[in-house]
């Protein structure tokens, strides 16, 4: 992610389309205020809410996902998105046929404001409680981020979660017959974590990764390579050999074009079997693919010192 100079004024079909998906001017309410509403335009194409298998939904838009899972004890959601993306995600829900109150816990991949803007006003929606790894959660209370993040001049401040909970790598979170494993996957933000859970259709179940991103997104002028920034290099590196070893029948990403997540979901609308989703190499995939951009990064950073 990552902010540039806003446009000026909006295009009347532009503006429609945003109103028909639910995401308006948020008036008076400090929590739906919108965040940087020109640029975050992009991620918010409008998607019908969809069934991707078992129990595990997507309830986002064309250029972020959001994800939700029904279990016997309510429903988990995963990010939250931008604040004036909040009535459409909502909306989504209430169209597959379930309420906002029955969200019990929402996950958190990672702290930058694309991702985790509209988690404040969800949770408060919702009476859920946030989780997020320890790292992410001190920066989702303040609502800003790290101020070492390779993108720190880029973030947006945002509305800061109160109710929120650390969670450590490895843990588990049951929720009535489903279980949701802590996998922490640092890089893109020191705090990032992926969640991890299996589905069932009939007989046939997959171990699920709701990936966070891994993209080495940052401003030509860092350095990975910077004796200063090798943490951030050295996670990088941890969290590509931790995807590749992942159980992975199905992948979804938190930015759906890093895993070809619009053209699956144009073939699942389409037809549901074979499902476009499942790809046992899915994690292998997406690792393989930003370790790549990675390393050009880096021959580039070394090119041009």
């Amino acid at each position: 992610m990552r902010k540039r100079t806003i446009c000026l004024g909006l295009s009347l079909a532009v503006t429609c389309s945003t109103f028909a998906a639910g995401i308006r001017p948020a008036g008076g309410d400090p929590l739906l205020r919108p965040i940087a509403p020109d640029y975050a335009r992009q991620w918010l194409e409008p998607t019908p809410p969809v069934r991707v298998f078992g129990r595990t939904y997507l309830v986002g838009f064309g250029g972020l996902n959001v994800g939700l899972i029904r279990t016997s004890g309510g429903l988990i959601l995963i990010d939250g998105a931008v604040p004036q993306a909040v009535p459409a995600i909502e909306a989504n829900i209430r169209k597959l046929g379930f309420t906002v109150r029955d969200i019990k816990y929402i996950l958190s991949t990672e702290p930058h404001y694309d991702h985790a803007s509209g988690i404040a006003a969800l949770a408060r929606d919702s009476g859920a409680t946030v989780l997020a790894s320890a790292l992410a959660a001190r920066e989702l209370r303040a609502g800003e981020g790290d101020k070492d993040d390779p993108q720190a001049g880029h973030l947006e401040r945002y509305p800061g979660i109160t109710r929120i909970r650390a969670v450590r790598d490895g843990e588990t979170i049951r929720l009535g017959d489903t279980v949701v494993t802590a996998i922490s996957t640092p890089g893109h933000t020191l705090g990032s974590m992926s969640w991890s859970w299996r589905n069932c259709e009939g007989r046939r179940c997959a171990q699920i990764v709701f990936a966070a991103s891994v993209n080495p997104t940052a401003p030509d002028t860092y350095r990975f390579f910077d004796p200063a920034h090798r943490l951030f290099l050295a996670a990088y590196e941890g969290t590509f050999r931790r995807l590749r070893s992942l159980p992975c029948d199905l992948l979804i990403t938190a930015h759906p074009q890093q895993s070809g997540g619009a053209e699956k979901l144009a073939k699942l609308l389409q037809h549901r079997q074979p499902n476009p989703y499942v790809d046992p190499n899915a994690c292998k995939t997406y690792a393989d693919l930003h370790e790549g951009l990675l390393k050009a990064r880096l021959d580039k950073e070394v090119t041009t010192r």
